[in-house]
């Protein structure tokens, strides 16, 4: 059977395609939507969301590429996105992505074996006033420390 979504996703859909003037002007949300829906952006989810939307496969594969929260694999149950710009390794982000290496056990674009958390350096996360600063599915993680991290893990197991 063919990738779709279900009659719920699609009204989701139809509903952010009429707060734009043009339909392609949707595609970002629309493609968070199926990543909601489908768990990750697969190649077939992509070709999927280009034809609903009417735009080439390929300019998808473009905007999917570029943004971190648009994912072509699957990811754990928590997302760890660590912000590696200038702010936040000035602010010690190289040692937050040390740390959780060490402390997950993974290296950076890897999941865990038991599928909890997938962890991910990324270029900007637009908190550079609390540096260093991690997301975490959709939860904003500031003023970092290795310390201030273990207690955040702890309460996600």
């Amino acid at each position: 059977m063919a990738l779709e979504f279900s009659p719920q996703a699609l009204q989701k859909v139809s509903e952010v395609i009429g707060r734009y003037p043009h339909k392609q002007s949707a595609v970002v949300p629309v493609l968070y939507l199926a990543q909601e829906e489908f768990g990750h952006l697969s190649q077939e989810a992509i070709e999927y969301v280009a034809n609903l939307m009417e735009i080439p496969a390929a300019r998808l594969y473009g905007i999917v590429s570029f943004y971190t929260m648009l994912n072509m694999q699957p990811v754990g149950k928590h997302h760890i996105q660590v912000c590696r710009t200038l702010p936040c390794a000035l602010q010690g982000a190289g040692k937050i992505i040390a740390f959780l290496k060490e402390r997950l056990s993974v290296d950076l674009g890897e999941t865990t074996p038991d599928g909890k958390f997938t962890f991910s350096a990324v270029e900007c996360l637009a908190s550079c006033g609390t540096a260093p600063v991690m997301q975490i599915n959709d939860t904003y993680y500031e003023n970092l420390s290795p310390e201030k991290i273990e207690k955040i893990l702890e309460l996600l197991k």
